[in-house]
Parts: C-alpha cells; structure tokens; sequence
C-alpha cells in the first residue's frame, strides 16, 4: 500500500525545495535511526562492489541505516549489504512502479521491510530529471555521503554537489589512478577522505559492535598489498584460485592484484 507521508522530515530542509508531496511504503521508524547515504556508479569493478558490501554491512551493524537509490551497481550492493530491514531506497519514479526491473525482488524485499520513500505521484516514470531529484534526496537523508566509484561526469558526482552545498562530509573508497577518476578528483582536491578501515570507520556511527560480531574478510585487505602469488597461496590456498574465476583477482607476472 502506498501512502503520502503526513510527518515532516528535518533532514530534508537542506534540499533546496521541500519535497511535497512525499510517498511511502514501509517502515518510517528507519527515518529515526542514523542514518549514510551510499551512491557509486551503475557499472562498478568487483573491487568496489565487495566493499560497498561490507561498508554498508559494517554499519548496520552499528545500528545506522543506509540510504540508496535502488538503481542497478553500487546502490545494489548498498542495499543488499545493508540487509533489506536497514534501508532506505529513494524511487526516481512513481512507487507503483519498481524500477529497474532487475531490481523488482529487491525492491519488494525493502517495501516489505525497510522503506522505500518517492516524491513522484502514480504512473510516473523516471526521467532524466527525476534523477537528480532522488539524488538530492539521497544525500539529504543521509548524516554523511559515502561515493564508493564514480566517473567524473557522473550522476553521482551531482550527488557530491548536492553534499557539498549542504555541507555534509563526504568520504570514497581508495581506488588505483586510472579508475574511478571522479573520486580520486575528490581526494585529491581534498573535498573528500578516503576510507582506508571500514570497521575503523563505521565505528563513528551508532553503537560499537563486540569484536566477535565483526565478520573481516582478510583476504581482500591482503591482497590490496599486491601480494606475490606463492604469499597468497601459503596464507589462503584454493580461496586464490576462487576469486580468479570469480573476476575478483587478477594474477600478473606472479603478483596478485583486485580486478
């Protein structure tokens, strides 16, 4: 069931106009929790994916709820990591509608029990516009921006825009030089940290979690050192050659590298 929500939202003050009307469907008890909104492109490496995961993961755990766009890419695994009670999704169209239609079973999943929020009345369908404006409320929601990969003339680099003039801090993932030109843009014009711990990280927000609750993969922080082939093989075994076949590693000339 759809309905039009009747609270006021704080944190939508910093847009630069009030959304009225705001449609709903699911749990508004996830407005009151603190919140990050996570945002990357569509078409992100398997690198990226994997932490955007256990970024989003790493803060729920603490008790924060994260808040995506529902597209295809970073918002999937934002969302999926996350855990579908502990969302937000943002719709760049009407809610009778679930958009992209890969995403209908997530989306459900989230309408079920997280929130999905849209300030579009039925039947509309997203446009090139509508975009930008679940965009800027993306980055309202959120107590801080987190770009996870991003090309420098991006929709996602908008959202940046929209962080900035709301003077929200924004942080990235480390990426190598010549991918995600956008964030490193951010970094390197100092608009932007990076995250180099995500536990180190998301235990600035809500409640720090027993270690024994913190699930580390070590082999991904390994090989972000550029291991050689025989270290990763002595320290993780067959695992080496699983994220080979996944896509997930690249083994050059004897050294290990995330593709």
């Amino acid at each position: 069931m759809i309905y039009q929500l009747t609270e006021h939202i704080d944190a939508l003050e910093s847009m630069k106009k009030y959304p009225d009307p705001l449609f709903y469907i699911g749990n508004l008890d996830l407005l009151q929790r603190p919140k990050v909104s996570i945002v990357g492109t569509r078409r992100p490496s398997h690198y990226t994916k994997h932490f955007t995961h256990q970024l989003a993961k790493a803060l729920v755990s603490r008790g924060v709820c994260i808040v995506s766009g529902a597209a295809m890419g970073v918002d999937t695994a934002a969302h999926i990591g996350a855990g579908v009670e502990n969302t937000i999704a943002v719709a760049a169209n009407s809610l009778d509608i679930r958009y992209p239609a890969t995403n209908r079973g997530l989306i459900q999943g989230i309408e079920s029990h997280g929130l999905v929020l849209s300030q579009f009345e039925p039947t509309f369908r997203a446009t090139a516009w509508s975009f930008v404006v679940r965009n800027e409320i993306v980055v309202a929601l959120g107590d801080v921006l987190i770009v996870t990969e991003a090309d420098i003339d991006s929709g996602s680099m908008r959202s940046v825009e929209f962080a900035l003039k709301m003077g929200k801090k924004i942080y990235v993932l480390p990426h190598r030089l010549d991918e995600s030109l956008g964030t490193n843009q951010l970094m390197a014009q100092g608009l932007a940290k990076p995250i180099y711990d995500i536990e180190a990280f998301a235990n600035r927000y809500g409640v720090v979690p027993k270690e024994e609750n913190i699930k580390r993969d070590e082999f991904f922080y390994f090989c972000q050192t550029q291991p050689t082939l025989d270290e990763a093989i002595a320290k993780f075994g067959s695992r080496v050659y699983e994220a080979e076949l996944e896509g997930i590693i690249n083994i050059d000339n004897g050294l290990i590298q995330l593709a």
